[in-house]
């Protein structure tokens, strides 16, 4: 399984980035073998608008099984649904305590978006 963490930096010790559709990077977790990856998202740090689906595409064509960030706008949080993503929000440390708190089972599994579409483009 693998798991697209929305991070400030390029390691597992960078601070989770509260925002999806405009966070600096994506760190591709796996959570069977340990290995992950670090794929900027610099394409949409300044898009006038569609990050959020942007991005959300970005993650389906990482092989995403699941996304953990702080928060998920509607649109992206649709187009991450159609593609049968789990999605966590209100993740907030490190990269390392995200996943961390994911294999303990402590982040819910979110069942709609926490933000509107004008929350600093989530």
């Amino acid at each position: 399984m693998k798991i697209a963490i929305t991070s400030l930096g390029e390691s597992l010790e960078s601070p989770v980035d509260q925002r999806f559709g405009r966070a600096r990077f994506f760190v591709l977790y796996d959570i069977a073998t340990g290995e992950w990856s670090a794929h900027d998202n610099k394409q949409n740090l300044q898009a006038a608008q569609g990050a959020g689906i942007q991005a959300a595409q970005h993650v389906v064509n990482l092989g995403a099984d699941a996304v953990i960030t702080g928060h998920c706008g509607p649109k992206a949080f649709a187009t991450l649904s159609a593609a049968d993503i789990a999605i966590y929000q209100e993740a907030s440390g490190s990269v390392q305590n995200a996943i961390g708190a994911y294999r303990a089972g402590s982040l819910k599994k979110a069942s709609q978006a926490d933000v509107d579409a004008g929350y600093g483009s989530v």
